[in-house]
């Protein structure tokens, strides 16, 4: 009995965290299996649609912005250029998206079991990774048919790019999931900040045209991790398939190290390390923010 009282109280969800959601992994499985599986019930294509959502933006991306502002003439290969901005930029904003939801879409389950409440974000962003396989296979056999050949700095510079967006997304995720659940307009909220992230980048336009037009202040574009992640992923892929004749590019032919030089900032593995260690930092202080105000969410919903 003494041993009994001498045991301090603590909620049920005290001395969780992103530690123990992994601890809880098969809890985490089934969440992101049912997530998988309610997101495509009843739907006659099913999986299909992974490939299908990121293809139509890719055609209106390509077909509008390259064809009426002429990008298809100066930026080589401009339709795995954009994809590969494209791949990152979806998993960022569906993870963003869906993690803001994820605790109120499952207020049934946060008040009925004692489990980690940031098990909802990092299910989503997983599921958001999930859909990241079937847009890179479409990517690998673009590139491929571009006469692309993988090199080992391309595949450390991708997953760098995965790294961070994982990193980044989630904490944004958690964040914006517990804020989600004391007040809806960070729903809205995120969608608009998911327009700004579209035109953020370098997706639509080459990291070229921030280096001419800003010079020496073009280091503080890089300064955005997700623009590095983009970057990141554009060098894993795009510069690969970019060798060919060019009259943009002096004696008019364009090789692939002249691409990687132009068009990419220096030092990008550097880059893409110094963003990793942010999007680390960034998801320690969201896990702060998150713990917080964690002991409210039943409440509040």
């Amino acid at each position: 009995m003494e041993r009994l009282e001498s045991v301090p109280l603590a909620p049920p969800s005290s001395n969780n965290g992103l530690l123990a959601v992994f601890q809880r992994r098969y809890l985490l499985r089934l969440l992101v299996r049912r997530e998988i599986s309610a997101r495509y019930q009843g739907s006659f294509l099913g999986l299909m649609w992974s490939y299908i959502n990121p293809l139509s933006h890719f055609l209106v991306y390509w077909a509008v912005i390259g064809g009426i502002l002429g990008l298809h003439k100066t930026v080589p290969n401009f339709p795995v250029h954009i994809f590969a901005g494209l791949i990152v930029v979806h998993f960022f904003t569906e993870t963003f998206g869906a993690g803001t939801r994820s605790i109120v879409r499952n207020r049934s389950i946060v008040q009925k079991m004692p489990l980690p409440r940031e098990m909802f974000p990092v299910a989503t962003m997983l599921v958001s990774l999930y859909h990241v396989v079937p847009q890179v296979v479409i990517m690998v056999v673009a590139c491929l048919l571009s006469g692309w050949t993988p090199d080992l700095y391309g595949m450390v510079c991708a997953l760098l790019g995965i790294g961070v967006i994982m990193l980044i997304g989630t904490a944004s995720a958690l964040i914006f999931s517990v804020a989600n659940v004391f007040f809806r307009d960070f729903g809205n909220i995120v969608n608009v900040l998911q327009m700004f992230v579209r035109f953020g980048v370098p997706m639509i336009y080459p990291y070229s045209i921030i280096d001419e037009r800003f010079g020496r202040f073009a280091q503080f574009y890089t300064w955005n991790p997700l623009a590095d992640a983009v970057l990141l992923f554009q060098r894993a892929f795009w510069v690969g398939t970019t060798a060919g004749p060019d009259d943009h590019v002096p004696g008019g032919y364009r090789t692939v190290a002249y691409t990687a030089a132009h068009d990419m900032p220096p030092n990008l593995i550097l880059i893409g390390l110094a963003m990793v260690a942010v999007g680390a930092l960034f998801l320690l202080l969201a896990q702060l923010i998150f713990t917080k105000f964690e002991n409210k969410i039943p409440e509040r919903l």
